[in-house]
């Protein structure tokens, strides 16, 4: 319950987090702005009420549908965020659009306008924004412009900088790449820092199902395992009481099946372990097999397993060599059965061949569900399973799994 309240249930590669940490972060981000903005056009509309600021800054008719438009954009920019390109590229032409109106406030009063305008410290903010929702070069390149465009316009309007508007210039420049580095500075930190809690999360996921799957293991071994031994043991007890020998054959096929059932049970135990043996496991079971149906089976390994697979992966090509071995026992009736297993640099290769009767792959097999479930066992283990088989000419199945599933 813990895990799945912090999210660590899900098979989510790191990079997949990173970026969708990425989007949400961005999100909250240009909802800030959206409120940001609903402020900026609450202090907007003050200045369009007092007739003293309207005329400081000599708005007309037209900036009443000025400012009706940047709600506009404003409103339609947070109905859109919730797409992750297109929240995106509108909220930076907004932004843009901001940044145009902006210029146009601070150049636009004939005397204190331009580079003397106490509104041109909103640049400031702007820059602020534009490093918080797109940290790279290009991308904070307009706010920037904002300030040469601004004094080129007042040389336009024939007001020629002053020494002091000079000073001005160069230092609302050199407090941009104050703020621009700051922020890309600890975005990056911010980046990485995800990332190792990433890391962690994963480590600690992979250290939860292994402690789980080592609790169940225990429990299993103590509970149904003592339960199996307890059987064995009365089994053989009531095997010397009894005289009748059908009685005794069905006792002892009793605990044949009891024996079976926790040498099956044993090696599910060990799978489940970080160290298990796949090849030993298999030369064990193949062995086994052939003991009890006194079928000719070998066993050949082959290559170098570069990489532990995962426990799931073992079991479905455990359970895959049982199911072939069982069919080939009970269907082909074969004088010999080959079984190979090849660890390759893409993924393992199961291999199992017998000289029996074969069968027809085309014609339907009703009530016989062993290949689909061979199939099904390959599509959950994402490997892919290949059938060679013809009446008379034996069958070879070959099973292959990816590494890393």
């Amino acid at each position: 319950m813990v895990l799945e309240k912090r999210g660590l249930t899900q098979q989510v590669s790191p990079e997949e987090a990173a970026r969708s940490w990425t989007e949400e972060r961005f999100q909250t981000r240009a909802r800030a702005l959206f409120y940001a903005r609903m402020m900026f056009l609450t202090l907007g509309l003050c200045i369009l009420a007092v007739p003293v600021w309207r005329y400081y800054f000599d708005f007309t008719a037209l900036a009443f549908g000025g400012y009706f438009f940047m709600l506009l954009y404003s409103v339609a920019n947070y109905l859109v965020l919730g797409h992750a390109r297109a929240g995106k590229l509108v909220t930076y032409v907004t932004l843009c659009l901001d940044l145009v109106v902006m210029v146009v406030v601070v150049v636009k009063p004939h005397e204190g306008g331009g580079l003397a305008n106490p509104l041109l410290a909103t640049q400031l903010l702007f820059t602020t924004l534009f490093a918080l929702l797109y940290p790279k070069p290009l991308a904070i390149l307009p706010p920037l412009l904002a300030l040469p465009i601004t004094a080129r316009l007042d040389q336009l309007l024939d007001r020629s900088p002053t020494a002091v508007e000079v000073l001005t210039l160069l230092w609302y420049l050199g407090l941009n790449f104050i703020i621009i580095y700051v922020l890309v500075y600890l975005n990056e930190r911010e980046l990485t820092a995800h990332r190792e809690v990433v890391e962690l999360q994963g480590d600690l996921k992979e250290l939860a199902v292994v402690e789980e799957r080592n609790r169940l293991a225990r429990e299993i071994h103590d509970g149904l395992g003592a339960s199996l031994s307890s059987l064995i043991i009365q089994s053989e007890y009531v095997a010397q009481l009894v005289k009748d020998e059908v009685v005794q054959k069905e006792v002892a096929e009793l605990k044949q099946t009891a024996e079976e059932a926790i040498e099956e049970l044993r090696r599910s135990l060990q799978m489940m372990r970080e160290d298990f043996d796949l090849a030993h496991g298999f030369e064990d079971y193949v062995k086994t097999f052939g003991d009890r149906t006194q079928l000719p089976v070998h066993f050949e390994k082959s290559g170098t397993l570069l990489t532990r697979l995962a426990p799931e992966t073992s079991l479905a090509l455990f359970r895959v060599l049982q199911e072939l071995l069982a069919n080939a026992a009970k269907h082909a009736a074969p004088t010999r059965v080959d079984v190979k297993l090849y660890f390759g640099a893409q993924g393992v290769e199961l291999t199992v061949k017998d000289d029996g009767k074969g069968f027809d792959t085309a014609a339907p097999r009703p009530g016989h569900y062993g290949l689909i479930n061979l199939r099904e066992r390959a599509l959950k283990a994402g490997g892919e399973v290949a059938i060679e088989a013809k009446p008379g000419a034996g069958t070879l199945i070959t099973f292959t799994v990816p590494l890393g599933t």
